[in-house]
């Protein structure tokens, strides 16, 4: 199956997680897609300032891929700067949050995956 790029979902979201701004979203595998191994698949825009809350996962973890700009991420307890090329997990049980830091938009991959509790 191909999916062209005009063909993906995107959305605009306010205040993801409690989070700054706007976020834009660009989706390359939604869940139905997704044969039960995860949920989200997906290009995120972030500008300056703008940022995805502090939350939590439970039942499911997430990876940033940082393809662009400069990112301050929160690793549970941990505070820590991201640039294109970097990456993070938060497994499940685990929290974090993602800001967009520096002079332009920063952006993302992100992936939700669940974990394989049988190995």
């Amino acid at each position: 199956m191909i999916i062209r790029k005009l063909d993906q979902p995107v959305d605009m979201l306010a205040h993801v997680q409690n989070g700054e701004g706007i976020l834009c979203r660009r989706q390359f595998l939604i869940p139905e897609d997704a044969c039960g191994a995860g949920r989200l698949f997906a290009v995120y825009t972030l500008e300056p300032g703008d940022s995805i809350g502090f939350h939590r996962h439970s039942g499911e973890y997430e990876l940033y891929y940082i393809l662009k700009g400069k990112a301050k991420v929160m690793d549970n307890d941990r505070e820590v700067f991201l640039e294109e090329g970097d990456m993070m997990q938060c497994r499940d049980g685990d929290s974090h949050g993602i800001e967009a830091v520096g002079e332009g938009p920063m952006e993302f991959m992100a992936l939700i995956l669940y974990p394989n509790k049988e190995h």
